[in-house]
């Protein structure tokens, strides 16, 4: 009976841990949302201040009030323009992880022609962006293509080389047990190396979220009348500070938004991995 009672008296403590450790998660919660929000808000502060006190040149740098005036009177163009970017981006960020996820699996199949083909994939990844952009438009032509194609090699690599590794960072001994119960080589990929290498591809996908955004933009400054980067082109000749400002925030959040939704994508599928914290 003692006992009994003794459990009883720390019920009210376990409760009591329950309800602070609640709020100090919500705390940490609304810290994480807050604070951000409070950077981007005294970024834009220090921004107009920076203007108002050295007075800038409209056509240097805008105020944050011109550049929001402009969003919002130039919204229309700024989406009609944002419309082939994002199909590039998207598109090139399939065709260049597919791609590498294809080769990254057949490299770990064949050691022989990982040691052939990487180090070129290594020198091709070296070449500048900006060198490869008028090549691809002399090849492919002056249509979505080019910008397509810089999209997708630019998400090739990082893909490439975080699949391999997740691929072949299996568990030694999760290894020789899927040996012991003869497992085939399908077997061995589909239910140990390919949810190994989830953690590894998702990191990789989330970069080249971004990257595939920075791709298309610069394709579309060899030769393109339409799109964000054309945009940009087409504001900086003509001095419009404002519409240039303006167009480079619309292409960071199309970037930001398809980062997130990258990182929804993980959240649902790497349900094992144990938050980061971050």
């Amino acid at each position: 009976m003692s006992t009994i009672a003794e459990t009883a008296d720390l019920l009210p403590d376990v409760s009591a841990a329950e309800a602070e450790f609640a709020r100090r998660k919500s705390r940490e919660t609304w810290r994480r949302r807050l604070l951000p929000a409070a950077g981007i808000l005294g970024a834009l502060a220090l921004w107009g201040a920076a203007v108002w006190i050295f007075k800038v040149p409209p056509f240097v740098a805008p105020s944050p009030v011109a550049v929001f005036a402009t969003l919002t009177a130039k919204f229309g163009l700024l989406m009609e323009n944002l419309l082939p970017t994002a199909i590039e981006a998207i598109c090139g960020f399939l065709l260049g992880n597919v791609t590498a996820i294809v080769i990254a699996t057949t490299f770990v199949h064949k050691k022989v022609l990982e040691e052939a083909f990487f180090p070129l994939v290594v020198i091709i990844n070296t070449i500048p962006v900006v060198a490869k952009a008028p090549i691809l438009v002399l090849l492919l032509g002056n249509g979505m293509e080019p910008k397509i194609a810089i999209a997708a090699l630019i998400c090739f690599f990082p893909t490439l080389v975080n699949m391999v590794r997740g691929l072949e960072s299996v568990n030694p001994q999760a290894m020789e047990l899927m040996r012991v119960l003869s497992a085939s080589k399908t077997e061995v990929f589909l239910k140990l190396r390919l949810y190994n290498s989830l953690p590894y591809l998702f990191s990789a996908l989330k970069i080249s979220a971004s990257t595939s955004v920075i791709g298309a933009i610069v394709g579309e400054w060899i030769g393109s009348t339409t799109g964000i980067g054309a945009l940009i082109i087409q504001a900086t000749y003509a001095f419009d500070s404002a519409l240039l400002y303006a167009t480079v925030i619309v292409g960071s959040c199309f970037s930001m938004l398809f980062f997130l939704t990258i990182t929804l994508a993980e959240r649902l599928v790497v349900r094992w991995q144990a938050p980061t914290g971050h």
